[in-house]
């Protein structure tokens, strides 16, 4: 087992090595150094295609895996093509009058020519369609979910056909489950109302875990560190939380019992400010540790490179193999933690009144 987690990781690191020594950003050439921070940006970024590396063949660069995704944007109506049809960037897509083309991850009207009009500080400020696309992030939560669906589906089975035990895969999913419900909602939430919320801890909790998982993948997919996800997930649990909670949530959030009225006036503000504080704290988080993760193990492969010798080579090998270790337990300590806070948030909203005398 020790050997093959051993090759398994040498292969990742490999695998990202040849990433960033292939997978120059397009339009920018400089140092290596550059190129690498390029390569770490564009692989945090979401994009609309899909690839699993690239290589220099001549001038000419080609992709290995190569998979356009779909674009769908509303201007003045639905407008509905491959990504494939942009060519990295390099072609104008035009459809009735109206002219398309991708620039740094990002879709924008232009002419037949492809112009792009920048501003004083070079941002381009040609106008954009809304973006409704399928994009590689989503599609990675997609395949989670169903990866989801059929894994419990089948461990809900095996529970049906065995008289409540688990067999094949679910053996192993099944001591986790227990755990989110044994140490983590009934402990924050209680045992009275725990069950209310064991579908959302479940599904959150598997969720993020399978997208960190992912992201420590050669595919370049970086989910749970674009903040816009993290942002989507807190909001459930904000929602969750203040639609599901009783009167006496409430009263301590605007008139807290057993304290003078004048404190109360000027708690209250605060109480309420900490509602939203609570799911931002969620959000951060997250995102700020899966974004980190990814960077500091992209700069550590872009190092072998840039010391280009036997001993900075492979000692940067080596801190990266350790680093990915350390980004395994990461990943599941992130989703354990998310679910952890929103039980616990669960767990104030629902919280019995207790009489102050006793």
């Amino acid at each position: 087992m020790k050997r093959a987690l051993l090759v398994f990781f040498t292969l990742l690191l490999a695998t990202h090595a040849f990433a960033v020594s292939n997978d120059k950003a397009p339009e920018k050439k400089g140092s290596l150094k550059d190129e690498i921070k390029a390569y770490i940006q564009h692989h945090l970024k979401d994009s609309h295609d899909f690839y699993l590396g690239s290589y220099k063949d001549g001038d000419k660069k080609k992709y290995i895996g190569y998979i356009g995704l779909p674009v769908i944007l509303w201007d003045n109506g639905l407008v509905l093509f491959s990504s494939a049809k942009f060519k990295h960037g390099k072609a104008v897509v035009s459809k009735g009058s109206s002219h398309y083309k991708l620039y740094h991850g990002k879709i924008y009207k232009t002419d037949a020519a492809g112009t792009v009009n920048y501003d004083d500080a070079h941002h381009a400020v040609n106008e954009k369609p809304l973006d409704l696309s399928m994009t590689k992030s989503v599609m990675t939560m997609l395949f989670t979910a169903l990866l989801m669906f059929f894994l419990f589906r089948s461990l809900a089975q095996s529970y049906a056909k065995n008289g409540g035990v688990a067999a094949g895969i679910g053996r192993f999913f099944e001591p986790i489950i227990l755990y989110v419900r044994d140490d983590i909602a009934i402990p924050n939430i209680g045992e009275k109302h725990h069950g209310r919320y064991m579908s959302f801890l479940l599904t959150v909790f598997f969720f993020i875990w399978f997208l960190n998982l992912l992201g420590l993948t050669p595919l370049g997919i970086n989910v749970t560190g674009n903040i816009a996800i993290t942002f989507g997930l807190a909001l459930l649990t904000f929602l969750l939380t203040n639609l599901t909670a009783n009167k006496n949530y409430w009263a301590h959030i605007f008139w807290m019992p057993g304290v003078p009225i004048p404190m109360k006036i000027l708690l209250m503000p605060i109480e309420l400010l900490g509602v939203i504080i609570k799911p931002f704290s969620l959000l951060i988080r997250l995102y700020a540790n899966m974004q980190a993760g990814h960077i500091v193990l992209m700069s550590l492969i872009g190092l072998m490179f840039i010391f280009n010798n036997w001993l900075g080579s492979s000692l940067s090998f080596l801190l990266a193999f350790a680093i990915s270790l350390i980004e395994l337990l990461v990943a599941a300590l992130q989703a354990y933690i998310f679910t952890m806070l929103s039980a616990l948030y669960f767990g104030f909203a629902v919280e019995e009144h207790h009489d102050e005398a006793h």
